[in-house]
């Protein structure tokens, strides 16, 4: 029987319903997910060195039959696997410590390529960094099998190794590739001297050179890219254009008075930003904005400007925070700066009683609340709006887009503002939020202090808290950060709750307080309220703090297991302190292992800076969070050097959409297909318009 794209695997040769069961655990049901299951790293063995020529010192590549093995116990309880290997040149030993388990795996009899340094031990031995079966002992493959190859290893499961899924593969790579259909417009791949898509799936499956797997990997990636960005360029497109925006005009009133009051000067980044968004809310079209600043960065003074944009031209404008301590803040920073106006803010939160919301929602209701600010109550249903202008969102990654939709929901066609204080890389943020215009503010007020960041070991945590007392006693506060909040018997981790019992006792008569995600967020509220009042010295805390209030008398951040976390999570964290005019400190307590990614990290306050270190060592998956297009993480693309396919791929479907939105016309229909099978959100966004 004819096999096609959406085949079931079971039907193929060597597979059967078994294995499919398996296969699926691995989201491989037909013989298209078998043919993008590429693999995740390949074993360059066109280098292979002959066995007699491993000197001692080296790093090699060899492949040998495997003559004997065994587990050999030290007097450090350590258990060693062992297996001696053999080609045409000679013998050697290959060792593994603590990797007794490889006994199961590794039997007499089979071919093995091994690589790593070698060394001397009783004799020359290697080391193996990876190894992988070529063939047991009963295959008929040949002594030399995988000898100047590059030998493509993929995501397995248990029950299906990555050889059985690579001889699946290799059995119906030809039969697959007939099937492929290139439905991206030639020209656009081509420009960018990118193989077709079969070949890029030929090379990617069996490469001649590790350069050549590469090659293939991008064409993949600049095909996820482009339907990426195709489905945020229409998502842009339907926001921007379905609903006709409303065009504010620039009267100069409200907004000239509150620079000219203002108690500092703009930075050149906060006039810039301004001027990005002024611009945007004088055109017919709706703001659509998201306003990445790094920890201190003076986002809130930017929003008030557009919030009073919307004021002098009759609207309301919202900024809706995602808890209420936050919301409350909001409110004290936006009283202060709208005084000399005469303004006050209205504040709504859904702890305030009955008739305190009713009051404020019928000033809401009449327009004579300009300006508001609030958290989940704002898009409740009871709460009306005059006429709505302008929605700005801060930490909009904390709200669901069913709960940012309903506050713009409330206006119509408002423009709307997003806030972050969470900056990604710029190639990553076109990406992530392609449908959306981007403002970056890297530039710090002038007068706020860099934090002193210092690594230290587990041995001097008795002095650490000796400095924290200190701190305490001369009138500062200090947070302590534990990436757990209970202790465990499989991980040996300090925990919040444990460790704020113990430096109850420790710090006493200085009073101590927790925090942490699994409180009541009234108790956890009226504890941070606590410690920003002065009432609480030493607060510990989980990574609830992460985003959190201001206060400024708060001078030391200590945070213990730092290794746990993401460097752009260890800057927001750091951000807590360093508010005030106070010299600030934030300790970071590890142990060996970590400390040279540490001190890299300690040594720079810029946040965009630390959002690339974090790219490129934990990838975009962690660091894109839960907003990823559609739904679907990227399995092709490295966020680290593939910039030119992200602007090219990015630029080549604004095109596109604005050619036909729709993507109706006779060569994209196959492209809208191929979108709809890929992105949930596509067959939303293209029935639209």
């Amino acid at each position: 029987m004819p096999i096609r794209l959406d085949t079931s695997v079971q039907f193929l040769k060597g597979v059967g319903p078994r294995r499919a069961e398996v296969f699926a655990r691995l989201g491989i049901h037909t013989v298209e997910d078998l043919l993008y299951h590429v693999p995740h790293r390949y074993l360059d063995a066109t280098t292979v060195t002959p066995i007699v020529r491993a000197d001692v010192g080296t790093e090699v590549t060899l492949i040998g039959r495997v003559m004997s093995t065994g587990v050999l116990p030290t007097r450090r309880r350590l258990r060693i696997f062992r297996a001696v290997i053999r080609d045409d040149t000679g013998l050697i030993e290959c060792a593994w410590p603590g990797q007794a388990f490889l006994e199961r795996t590794i039997k007499d009899g089979q071919l093995l390529l091994v690589s790593g340094p070698v060394k001397f031990y009783h004799g020359r031995q290697i080391v193996p960094k990876e190894q992988i079966v070529l063939a047991h002992a009963d295959d008929d493959e040949g002594q030399t099998s995988g000898a100047g190859m590059v030998l493509a290893v993929y995501p397995a499961t248990e029950g299906l190794s990555h050889r059985q899924i690579r001889r699946v593969i290799a059995d119906h790579i030809d039969e697959m590739l007939e099937l492929v259909e290139d439905v991206t417009h030639a020209h656009i791949p081509a420009a960018l001297r990118l193989p077709s898509l079969r070949d890029a799936l030929s090379v990617v499956h069996r490469p001649r050179a590790v350069e050549e797997a590469e090659e293939g990997r991008r064409r993949l990636a600049f095909d996820e890219l482009f339907d990426m960005q195709l489905v945020v360029a229409r998502a842009r497109y339907l926001a921007k254009r379905a609903a006709k925006g409303i065009q504010h005009e620039l009267k100069k009133d409200y907004t000239t008075q509150l620079k000219n009051a203002l108690p500092f000067e703009l930075t050149g980044g906060q006039r810039k930003v301004i001027r990005e968004i002024t611009s945007d809310m004088t055109s017919p079209e709706r703001m659509h904005r998201l306003l990445m600043g790094d920890v201190g960065a003076g986002k809130t003074v930017v929003a008030l400007f557009a919030m009073l944009l919307a004021a002098e031209n009759d609207s309301q404008a919202v900024f809706m925070a995602p808890t209420e301590l936050l919301a409350e803040q909001h409110a004290r920073t936006l009283t202060k700066l709208l005084a000399p106006l005469g303004m006050v803010p209205e504040l709504l939160l859904g702890r305030f009683t009955p008739s305190e919301k009713s009051a404020i929602r019928e000033r809401i209701a009449s327009g004579s609340a300009r300006v508001i600010v609030g958290t989940h109550a704002l898009f409740q249903e009871q709460t009306a709006f005059r006429r709505l202008g302008l929605v700005v969102i801060d930490e909009q990654h904390r709200f669901g887009v069913e709960q940012r939709a309903a506050m713009i929901g409330k206006g119509e066609a408002p423009d709307v503002l997003l806030l972050s204080a969470t900056p990604i890389p710029r190639t990553l943020a076109l990406t992530v939020y392609g449908d959306l215009d981007i403002s970056t503010l890297k530039e710090k007020p002038a007068g706020r202090r860099e934090v002193r960041t210092t690594v230290r070991s587990s041995r001097s945590r008795a002095a650490i808290y000796k400095f924290v007392s200190e701190q305490c006693q001369a009138g500062r506060q200090v947070y302590v950060v534990y990436p757990v909040i209970d202790e465990s018997e499989k991980v040996d981790l300090k925990a919040a709750t444990t460790m704020a019992e113990q430096l109850g006792e420790d710090l006493h008569p200085l009073e101590v307080g927790l925090v942490h995600g699994r409180m009541k967020s009234q108790e956890r509220d009226a504890t941070m309220r606590s410690f920003r009042d002065g009432k609480i010295h030493v607060l510990v805390a989980t990574t609830v703090i992460e985003v959190g209030i201001d206060v400024p008398n708060a001078t030391v951040m200590v945070i213990e297991h730092p290794e746990r976390f993401g460097l752009a999570q260890l800057h927001q964290l750091r951000g807590r302190v360093g508010r005030g005019g106070e010299e600030s400190y934030c300790i970071l307590v590890a142990d060996a292992g970590a400390r040279d990614r540490l001190r890299r990290f300690s040594q720079t306050a810029d946040g965009f800076r630390i959002a690339e270190m974090d790219l490129q060592e934990r990838g975009m998956g962690q660091l894109a969070g839960a907003r990823q297009s559609g739904g679907v993480a990227t399995r092709f693309t490295d966020f680290t050097k593939d910039d030119d396919l992200i602007m090219a791929s990015r630029k080549a479907a604004i095109r596109l959409i604005e050619d036909d939105p729709l993507l109706n016309g006779d060569k994209n229909r196959a492209i809208r297909k191929r979108l709809e099978r890929r992105y949930e959100r596509a067959m939303e966004l293209f029935r639209v318009g």
